[in-house]
């Protein structure tokens, strides 16, 4: 039957990455989406673009001292890469999009966000968080939150309990090395959950569980040995790359009926560890197998539109 594969990419090592590889973005390997028609800023500050004071003399309700407040957004707060060592306790109500992200916040205390129930999104990038300096009761009263970034800081657990209504939780490049039971259980909107850079080892039968929507899955730069097993069958992304994957069960794929992008790169792979139909998924479009100990091609669904290969041992293929 004739395949359909738009892309073989089978570059070899030393050879300079294939044309269209993937590249990172910024925040954890996605873009960061903003629906300006609700009203959401930018990620990046606007600090610098008008003298602060300003902002304060033009706006009717208090602002922190210690942030900028846009008349262009009211409802944000930019308190980011100020050297703080806290949560600024007088954020007034309106509150709902607060960036502290590039400071050395350590911990958040229970009433750390009392003033600012509101808030939807809750940006603590490049942070200096520990897991057993948040307050079991903080994130929790926060229902209306939507967004929370915690990547680059020190975290070895899940913290929570997280409130029911989130969408994106971004805990990239952090210590976690194990999943804290029912973390998730509650997080039925969940969409897109960002778990790569830390440290885990093993992927727990109800490490996942209550997830119903998610879509992304990044488990990549961990330390697992065996491929994740009892995942969400909603995953559309899923990505293992940088691990130490040496092969996959038979049925690690059974039941993923939405999974479009499989990425497995920079693992261990080799032949005799892929049960022959692994990879026989017709919704997958993309499957990324470079920098692995492959000697031959596996085979694929016909579905399948773009295959990567590069960095493997190898020789040659009539594909």
């Amino acid at each position: 039957m004739e395949q359909r594969i738009v892309l073989l990419c089978l570059a070899l090592a030393g050879a300079g990455p294939c044309l269209g590889s993937f590249s990172d973005y910024d925040y954890g390997g996605m873009p960061v989406m903003i629906n300006r028609l609700v009203g959401e800023p930018s990620v990046l500050s606007l600090r610098g673009r008008v003298d602060a004071n300003w902002y304060r003399v033009m706006n009717s309700e208090s602002c922190p001292l210690e942030c900028d407040c846009p008349t262009q957004w009211p409802s944000a707060m930019y308190c980011d890469s100020r050297g703080l060592t806290y949560v600024p306790t007088t954020l007034p109500p309106r509150t709902q999009y607060l960036f502290l992200q590039g400071n050395r916040i350590s911990s958040l205390p229970p009433e750390g966000f009392k003033n600012s129930t509101l808030t939807r999104w809750l940006i603590l990038d490049h942070n200096e968080m520990v897991s057993n300096q948040i307050s079991g009761a903080v994130l929790k009263g926060l229902p209306h939150l939507q967004n929370l970034f915690i990547n680059y800081n020190n975290l070895t657990d899940i913290p929570g309990p997280l409130p029911d209504g989130l969408k994106q939780l971004r805990l990239a490049h952090n210590k976690i090395g194990k999943i804290s039971p029912n973390a998730f259980e509650n997080l039925k909107n969940l969409t897109l959950l960002l778990l790569h850079g830390n440290q885990l080892k093993t992927i727990g039968e109800a490490d996942f569980k209550g997830l119903q929507s998610i879509i992304l899955l990044d488990l990549s730069h961990n330390k697992l040995i065996e491929f994740p097993k009892n995942l969400p069958p909603s995953i559309q992304q899923l990505y293992v790359s940088n691990n130490s994957l040496a092969s996959l069960p038979q049925d690690c794929l059974m039941g993923f009926d939405r999974l479009q992008y499989l990425r497995i790169s920079h693992n261990k792979l080799v032949n005799q560890g892929l049960p022959a139909d692994v990879f026989n998924v017709p919704s997958i479009v993309e499957l990324d197998l470079s920098y692995n100990q492959l000697s031959s091609i596996p085979p694929v669904h016909q579905a399948l539109q773009y295959l990567y290969l590069e960095a493997n041992h190898i020789q040659g293929t009539d594909a």
